[in-house]
């Protein structure tokens, strides 16, 4: 049996093909990644179907925004493209895009079955507490307004490697796992279970990221608008694209990149971004009532040693604390890197949430 992914972003595209052997055991066999604004879905997953042949047994398709609709992964008809076209205002960037390929490849393999796999689905059962902004019902959740959560498939691939790593622990136990690349976030979950993140109502709530403010007062959009004589949407664009380390920086350079310059307000860039991180570990840990591990993933999260130090400094009273040396040597893969005083586990995982799409597809077959 063979299964297709397809994690389409706003300006890129995974691909990736799995065999389904013994036990239901996936075996990756192909992965393509491909980057740019004016991807040609047609021209490369047709390109694709010729060189692998035969098609898929199935298709499991990335879709950000699921709304409070999809708790699930969903097969693809009709009535399920229709709703993900009506979810699109929730998620400019990313569900019209992922219609696109879904669309694509309906056309070229139209007998294969295909299901849409939502970021936002992992935390549908969010607390309440959780999950709802402090607003009336009229210009809350009655239309729409309230927390969804993204990048749910790295932190169920996060959690799914940490349980791999400590099946002791059933379900997990209580878990920190932290998204660390162009965008950033954090969940605090108990066996398996999400209780809070730090992506609200959009992806720019949270962490300090890429290019994202992360958390910021609602009152700075109309002010902006007034003084920049900017629309809000257009107010919006430049919190998304000029905030985070670009917006402190005025570069695109990563977090290790800005360390190593001598530039005062490139490491200031980074000492925001760790201290933001610090701040959400510390009030993840209140939430859970303590912690049997912290996660880190992403390209971030798996490469930069010194982000991991920063954000995790000074936390020894809470019983986390690294190994240097291990945590220096730490590039992806699944290592701990906790020193052997620390009573709280940290690790790095490789974040794979292909696999997970995967999972989902041979699941509806």
């Amino acid at each position: 049996m063979t299964l297709l992914t397809i994690n389409s972003g706003s300006t890129s595209v995974k691909l990736a093909l799995f065999d389904v052997g013994e036990h239901g055991v996936l075996r990756q066999l192909e992965h393509e990644q491909h980057d740019g604004a004016q991807l040609d879905p047609r021209q490369l997953l047709g390109a694709l179907a010729a060189k692998i042949g035969a098609a898929p047994q199935a298709i499991a398709h990335r879709v950000v925004h699921g709304g409070t609709r999809f708790t699930r992964p969903a097969r693809i008809d009709a009535s399920v493209l229709s709703a993900i076209e009506q979810l699109a205002p929730l998620a400019p960037l990313h569900n019209p895009a992922a219609l696109r390929w879904i669309r694509a490849a309906l056309e070229i393999w139209s007998a294969v079955p295909q299901a849409a796999v939502f970021d936002t689905a992992w935390f549908a059962g969010l607390p309440r507490r959780a999950a709802e902004y402090a607003l009336a019902a009229d210009i809350g959740v009655d239309v729409g307004v309230r927390r969804y959560g993204f990048h749910g498939l790295a932190h169920e691939a996060m959690w799914r490697a940490w349980c791999r790593l400590h099946p002791e622990l059933p379900g997990g136990g209580r878990l920190i796992t932290l998204q660390l690349g162009g965008g950033c976030s954090i969940t605090a979950s108990t066996d398996g279970r999400p209780l809070d993140t730090s992506m609200g109502f959009s992806p720019l709530e949270g962490l300090v990221m890429a290019t994202r403010t992360g958390d910021i007062d609602a009152a700075v959009v109309p002010y902006l608008e007034q003084r920049l004589e900017l629309s809000g949407d257009e107010v919006i664009a430049r919190l998304n694209s000029r905030g985070g380390l670009a917006g402190l920086s005025a570069s695109n350079e990563n977090p290790t990149q800005l360390l190593a310059q001598a530039s005062p307000q490139a490491r200031f860039a980074v000492e925001l971004y760790c201290y933001r991180i610090r701040k959400y570990v510390g009030a993840y840990l209140a939430v859970l009532g303590g912690c049997d591990g912290i996660v880190f993933g992403g390209g971030v999260g798996e490469h930069a040693p010194e982000v991991r130090a920063q954000a995790l400094d000074r936390l020894a009273w809470a019983g986390i604390e690294l190994d240097a040396a291990l945590n220096a040597a730490a590039h992806g893969g699944d290592v701990h890197i906790q020193s052997a005083r620390s009573t709280i586990r940290v690790c790095v995982v490789s974040t794979d949430e292909e696999s997970v799409l995967a999972a989902a597809a041979a699941a509806m077959i």
